[in-house]
């Protein structure tokens, strides 16, 4: 049974465009920290007609393997691809005081927005998949995001520090965070702000970014690759031998574990969790994952998960609902919809559901 309790996961990812970041201060109370990332990446391509191209990109890095027979120039690529996630940024960025999403978050209550068509894409998916889940992931949560320290800052490559928010600020928030205050018109695309609403689009819009981008080269004309943005990786196509795209998946805590790889040609994957993200205060571990009920981040056992679906946006969502339902109220969420997932718990074995065993083996 899944709870209706509005809940929202956030992640580390961070947006903002290209620009000489400013050093941040020291000396604050708790430490955010990245230290054990493992984040999915490509296995080596060795094929010479399979071009490689990268850059960074919301805080993080992006990669692309292109099967390029013809030996055309990745300049435009490259630009093409640069273009895309700065749209992106453009209209999803809570780190870009101008961005889209960040005007409508500072707008006065009765104040109506109207989305572009991309960020009304996202905010349907979002929506879907917050029903779909009883708010496991809820887009609306940027208030609480930023209480709690993860909101924009003046240097987003610095390791995030921050003292744990005051219980009267967490219950204030509360009250008007959630999407059950969104007042959304899809078929006009207008938001209006109901007063103090944050949106917060990072539990989905980076996998957006990524299926965005394939869609483009795609219609650029190219028939098949591998794109990647901080884990979160999309594939279309096959390799110039014919053969399947192989990715290792970071999939557990365990540094000791077999590394997951499985073959694909046409799909994406997203994974997340607190393997990854998580700070400590006093010698207590907290996830950065929240459960907007109570205001604090979750405690459950669950340490990452990693979904497959035919769409990054959408595998990047399902990844924040299960992360935040849990390992065992997760497991029913993706058994009841058929989600092909892995689910890692600490201190024990990765778990895949029939979809996953069905698709890749075991």
């Amino acid at each position: 049974m899944i709870s209706s309790t509005p809940r929202v996961r956030f992640d580390a990812s961070l947006w903002r465009l290209p620009k000489q970041a400013a050093s941040a201060g020291a000396g604050a109370s708790a430490n955010f920290s990245n230290a054990h990332w493992q984040a999915a990446r490509m296995q080596q391509q060795s094929d010479g007609r399979i071009h490689r191209l990268s850059g960074t990109t919301m805080g993080t890095t992006w990669s692309l393997r292109l099967v390029n027979p013809d030996y055309q120039p990745m300049e435009p690529v490259q630009a093409l691809v640069q273009q895309v996630l700065d749209e992106v940024i453009a209209q999803m960025s809570n780190w870009e005081a101008d961005s889209v999403i960040s005007l409508f978050n500072a707008s006065k209550p009765g104040e109506v927005k109207v989305l572009p068509c991309e960020f009304a894409h996202v905010l349907e998916a979002a929506l879907h998949w917050a029903n779909l889940s009883g708010s496991a992931m809820d887009p609306s949560m940027g208030a609480l995001v930023s209480l709690w320290g993860f909101g924009p800052r003046q240097n987003p490559l610095e390791a995030h520090t921050a003292s744990l928010p005051l219980e009267q600020d967490i219950e204030r928030l509360l009250q008007t965070s959630g999407h059950r205050h969104l007042k959304w018109d899809s078929s006009r695309h207008e938001l209006l702000q109901p007063g103090g609403l944050e949106l917060d689009l990072c539990g989905i819009a980076k996998g957006f970014a990524v299926d965005w981008v394939v869609q483009r080269l795609q219609a650029a004309g190219w028939q098949a690759g591998l794109f990647e943005i901080g884990g979160e990786l999309r594939s279309w196509g096959r390799r110039p031998d014919e053969g399947l795209w192989r990715v290792q998946l970071g999939t557990g805590p365990n540094d000791s574990a077999d590394p997951l790889v499985v073959s694909v040609e046409e799909g994406a994957f997203a994974t997340s969790g607190d393997c990854w993200h998580q700070f400590s205060v006093g010698g207590r571990s907290y996830s950065h994952t929240l459960d907007p009920c109570t205001g604090w981040p979750v405690q459950h056992d669950l340490a990452s998960v990693t979904v497959f679906h035919q769409e990054c946006m959408h595998a990047d969502a399902v990844a924040t609902v299960l992360t935040v339902l849990g390992p065992e109220q997760g497991m029913d969420f993706a058994l009841q919809h058929d989600i092909a997932a892995v689910l890692t718990a600490h201190g024990q074995e990765r778990l895949a559901t029939p979809a996953w065993v069905k698709k890749f083996g075991a």
